[in-house]
């Protein structure tokens, strides 16, 4: 078991990451909180695959704690959702000294952290990702929220969780396609961190889908270290953290225009794929290494399949990307490992020859 903790200022707390440590989340719940109601917010999908042992938690924390289901869809990620979680919560006796917690996906997490967030001005709540993309990215850092039409994320807060449980055991009941679509931000760390773990990354692909426990352990304390460190240096995405949003404005017009009929972590790879294309058609990337940056996702092809894509809707759904400033698309673009620019402007023309060159490497 590895311990990380985040220090936000006037906010400090714990990510846990190991194999079976979901049965030290009732202890945690039991002794460190005086609260007369812990409310649970559970993705269903992943609560019949995992039944006996989220009940178990339920057990352990006696009569306090109230369980609400949430079919976790992108289409589920409304302001609906979010009022049937407050309604529940009413009338469930939730006071202002409740804890909420989320066991499930980024979706979920990221549904259950706005209704916290928003629930009497801001309650507590824990995060127990069960998805290797909730795992080394959505659940840290505090960003919550849920989508407004076929704008993502585009309403929300910040609201740091009280501690997360990383319980890789939980990866043992996805699918390869859950899997490859954390696969997708592990490989955004990559980029962002140096080339010794993105090689890491690269060597061991194979191996992550497989599960291999010291790996997996492995790159899900880096990412989340990253990750870490950013977000201490920069908790309202007001300079540094953008660059966590590497490929996403990209990503995110994708799934909108797809209706979500793909993964976010697939997209986000293809989003990776075309802010290379991008750096590349602005002179930022370093040509020289062009071949070793697309090796990784090369490895994400078999895994990736679009349907026919209308790019010029998704370049309008880009203009409406919540990280634009004075009405123009900005970008986060690829230099070199570690070495990101942030707020890049870039014509259209250009920007859509990066989409067609992505779609076209996944083809």
């Amino acid at each position: 078991m590895s311990k990380i903790t985040v220090n936000i200022p006037q906010h400090q707390y714990e990510i846990v990451t190991g194999k079976n440590i979901l049965k030290s989340l009732p202890a945690y719940l039991n002794s460190g909180f005086k609260t007369n109601r812990l409310f649970f917010i559970i993705d269903s999908k992943m609560y019949k695959r995992n039944t006996s042992k989220v009940d178990q938690v339920l057990t352990s924390t006696g009569n306090r704690s109230v369980k609400m289901l949430l079919t976790a869809t992108e289409k589920n990620k409304t302001y609906e959702s979010l009022i049937k979680i407050h309604r529940r919560m009413i009338k469930s006796g939730c006071g202002r000294d409740c804890i909420v917690v989320a066991i499930g996906g980024g979706i979920t997490g990221d549904v259950t952290g706005f209704a916290a967030a928003t629930y009497m001005r801001g309650v507590r709540y824990v995060q127990v990702p069960t998805t290797l993309l909730a795992m080394v990215d959505s659940s840290v850092g505090g960003k919550t929220g849920i989508n407004l039409d076929t704008t993502k994320n585009i309403i929300g807060a910040f609201h740091q969780p009280q501690r997360v449980f990383c319980d890789l055991e939980f990866l043992h009941t996805l699918d390869k396609t859950e899997l490859i679509c954390g696969m997708g931000e592990v490989a955004k760390y990559a980029f962002l961190t140096n080339e010794k773990f993105y090689d890491y990354v690269y060597h061991n692909f194979d191996k992550i889908l497989k599960l291999n426990n010291s790996i997996l352990n492995r790159v899900v304390s880096e990412s989340v270290n990253f990750k870490r460190n950013v977000v201490e240096k920069d908790e309202k995405e007001s300079g540094l953290r953008k660059i966590l949003n590497l490929g996403h404005t990209f990503a995110h017009a994708i799934e909108s225009v797809l209706n979500h009929k793909i993964k976010h972590g697939q997209a986000v790879v293809a989003g990776i794929a075309m802010a290379l294309y991008l750096s590349g058609e602005l002179g930022i990337l370093n040509g020289d290494k062009a071949f070793k940056y697309f090796r990784l996702l090369e490895k994400f092809k078999p895994y990736i399949n679009f349907p026919e894509l209308n790019t010029n809707k998704m370049y309008n759904v880009m203009k409406h990307d919540k990280k634009n400033r004075q009405n123009e698309i900005r970008f986060v673009l690829f230099n070199d490992f570690g070495n990101l620019l942030l707020d890049v402007k870039a014509g259209k023309a250009q920007v859509m020859l990066a989409v067609k060159k992505g779609l076209e490497f996944f083809a």
